[in-house]
């Protein structure tokens, strides 16, 4: 792909994110010497088309060569043209028919379930002590897992509220109050000798404790590249429309899918008292239980990460197009929120599933093995206890490095069209190659978006608790299902968390490609930001060559 940016410096352009730049700053033209970094040295009055030491021959060999990152957008008013696959085509379209069979599957599954606590809601009870099934989970849960959710959504909501406008105290508040609430967490559930949480709880919040005293000269840099990120988020309303109905999505999905958990106990429960097993849909038994559980689990997770990813695709076109066509002549594309939406739904959906796929079993192995984890320090068994502990230590790690190879990956996507696993390679290749991975190392950004992650999790999890407590349904008289009901919540009110907040972590993740593609687009348009952001990684600017 081509592209021309202008000869001089256009019109200031008012409502961009950067007015005290007006576009293209008009210091452009007059004749001083550019700071020099590295390799790179430019003067002002040359602009960056002259070909020049460091990286714009490297720039125009690429070009030539159609090399593996030489792609820019064509200045266009439609976003498909503008960020143009070469070859339209459904990529990955294998993982989109997996998907649609997994939907599927879930849909079926819920029906038979649903239907089953339909009939049998009397018994259930309808309400938090009214409840005639004293066996398994019953209405009593169902509103425990809606309150939960609402606790999810409302904070998730104030909390791209606190970061739209207080950037750095978003960071900073992240870490403290994930620190003092999981440390406060863990001594109540101490006292209450619910020993398995109280152990959990503490040992993240050490964690958690250790990277803010660890990382605290970071904060600085992050508040500085999440307030660019912010920037951009008040010149598109789009992006704000696009998280704020993805939180709605992902929390009636969410609350559908604790349901369908519900029913699932209601419908397969071997008791010899369950009605549920007379209603039409298959027999009871522990089995069924077990494997009906797994699948809902697996199809629950995998549904709320693409669900997440899409909406991340999205903003990464909204993004895209601020970067490269913002300060253009021609300006940037109309509604490039649609645009980006319909890409991320077809040619880029079977990659999105794809990815999602990874992260969504190891999800699932996370909730399985909390809930051993928990079973086995509640009777006693602290060896194995332990033993499952550093076990989701270490599946948590690998699922982690895959939320975060596939996350820049999905950017290659978003962008230019492609298949997952040649953006994975392409996205690998040019952040070791441009020295961006220490300066995304640098940026505490997504970690603080993990801490209120936690932190939601936390205060939703604790609910939970409390509520199984307080309102003391039968089936719980033993405390057998403090563990998985927990477990689950922490898990579902973090997703939520997640996804409301994944306008922030993908507006980072596609300025840090597209500025590893191309820091010649941001030098031009931001001086001040580029000056303050790569006075310490020079190699950042350092241009592949056509061979590379």
């Amino acid at each position: 792909m081509s592209y021309n940016p202008p000869p001089g410096p256009p019109p200031q352009q008012d409502g961009g994110p950067f007015n005290d730049q007006g576009g293209y700053n008009q210091q452009y033209n007059q004749n001083q010497q550019y700071q020099h970094y590295g390799g790179y040295n430019q003067t002002q009055n040359q602009g960056y088309n002259q070909q020049n030491q460091g990286y714009n021959q490297g720039y125009d060999q690429e070009a030539q060569s159609n090399g593996p990152f030489s792609e820019k957008p064509n200045q266009s008013e439609n976003f498909d043209e503008a960020f143009k696959v070469a070859k339209p085509k459904l990529n990955d379209w294998p993982f989109t028919l997996f998907f649609i069979a997994t939907v599927a599957g879930f849909i079926v599954v819920a029906v038979i379930v649903l239907r089953a606590l339909k009939q049998t809601w009397d018994f259930q009870g309808g309400s938090i002590y009214d409840n005639a099934n004293t066996f398994t989970v019953n209405s009593n849960t169902i509103i425990m897992f809606a309150f939960s959710i609402v606790i999810a959504v409302v904070l998730s909501i104030l909390m791209l509220v606190l970061a739209r406008y207080q950037a750095k105290w978003f960071i900073i508040l992240g870490l403290i109050m994930n620190v003092v609430l999981g440390i406060g967490t863990a001594i109540f559930y101490f006292v209450e000798r619910y020993w398995s949480a109280g152990i959990v709880f503490l040992l993240f919040s050490l964690l958690s404790a250790w990277c803010y005293w660890s990382a605290r000269h970071r904060i600085p840099f992050s508040a500085c590249v999440l307030e660019i990120s912010i920037d951009v988020m008040r010149r598109y309303k789009s992006s704000l429309a696009v998280a704020f109905f993805g939180t709605l999505i992902s929390g009636a999905f969410s609350a559908l899918f604790s349901v369908v958990i519900v029913a699932t106990y209601v419908k397969f429960n071997p008791t010899e008292d369950n009605p549920g097993c007379d209603v039409s849909g298959g027999g009871c038994s522990q089995g069924k239980v077990i494997g009906v559980l797994v699948f809902v689990f697996f199809a629950g997770y995998y549904i709320s990460e693409v669900i997440k990813n899409v909406i991340h695709v999205t903003i990464v076109g909204i993004y895209g197009t601020w970067y490269y066509l913002a300060g253009s002549d021609q300006g940037e594309p109309k509604w490039p929120a649609l645009g980006a939406l319909k890409r991320a739904l077809t040619y880029c959906f079977g990659s999105i599933c794809f990815g999602s796929l990874t992260v969504a079993i190891l999800q699932m192995l996370r909730a399985i093995i909390e809930i051993l984890k928990s079973n086995a320090f509640a009777s006693g068994d602290n060896c194995a206890g332990c033993g499952f502990l550093i076990l989701n230590f270490f599946v948590g790690f690998i699922e982690w490095a895959f939320r975060y190879f596939n996350h820049y990956a999905y950017v290659y996507v978003g962008l230019y069209g492609k298949s997952f696993l040649k953006s994975a390679r392409e996205t690998v290749d040019l952040l070791r190659n441009k020295g961006m991975t220490a300066l995304i190392n640098d940026c505490f950004i997504n970690t603080s978006l993990n801490f209120w992650a936690m932190f939601t999790a936390y205060v939703a999890a604790l609910f939970t608790y409390l509520y199984l407590r307080l309102t003391a349904p039968a089936y719980n008289s033993e405390g057998a299902y403090y563990a998985p009901m927990v477990a689950f919540t922490f898990l579902i009110s973090g997703q939520i968390t997640r996804v409301s907040l994944v306008v922030l972590e993908s507006g980072v993740s596609t300025f840090f490609v597209a500025l590893a593609k191309d820091p010649e687009v941001f030098q031009m348009t931001n001086r001040d930001r580029f000056d303050e952001i790569f006075r310490t990684y020079p190699q950042v600017l350092e241009k592949l060559t056509a061979n590379h």
